[in-house]
């Protein structure tokens, strides 16, 4: 390519998360002018006919913005996935799960003294 078709031409990652802990990111090349809908459209990440999947948000670099939206040469799209669970309600969950602080430490706030199995006196 030559420098006029470089200068004319931009370069953009689009990511997506499909599944949880799974993300794919595609580099596409773009003509100066595209929008973050064309960049969706070029990389082939979403279903057939590029609609996004119900509920699923876009954005540049963590902040949504609509598909009409130019992009800038170095700009990574961004496609998330709905919510499941509020994360807010996840930690509490997870905290949950876990042995209670004030059960491990005596009445003064000391590490209780945990006894070995097999070592007591006789």
């Amino acid at each position: 390519m030559g420098r006029a078709e470089d200068a004319a031409s931009l370069t953009v990652e689009v990511a997506h998360g499909a599944a949880p802990r799974e993300v794919t990111v595609v580099q596409v090349r773009l003509p100066a002018g595209a929008t973050l809908g064309d960049a969706l459209l070029a990389s082939r990440l979403l279903e057939s006919g590029g609609d996004l999947p119900p509920g699923c948000a876009v954005g540049l670099w963590g902040r949504r913005r609509p598909l009409d939206t130019p992009l800038r040469d170095g700009d990574r799209v961004e496609v998330w996935r709905p919510l499941l669970v509020d994360p807010k309600v996840a930690r509490r969950l997870r905290y949950k799960g876990q042995p209670d602080a004030r059960t491990l430490r005596g009445a003064d706030g000391l590490p209780k003294k945990q006894e070995r199995p097999g070592r007591g006196r006789s």
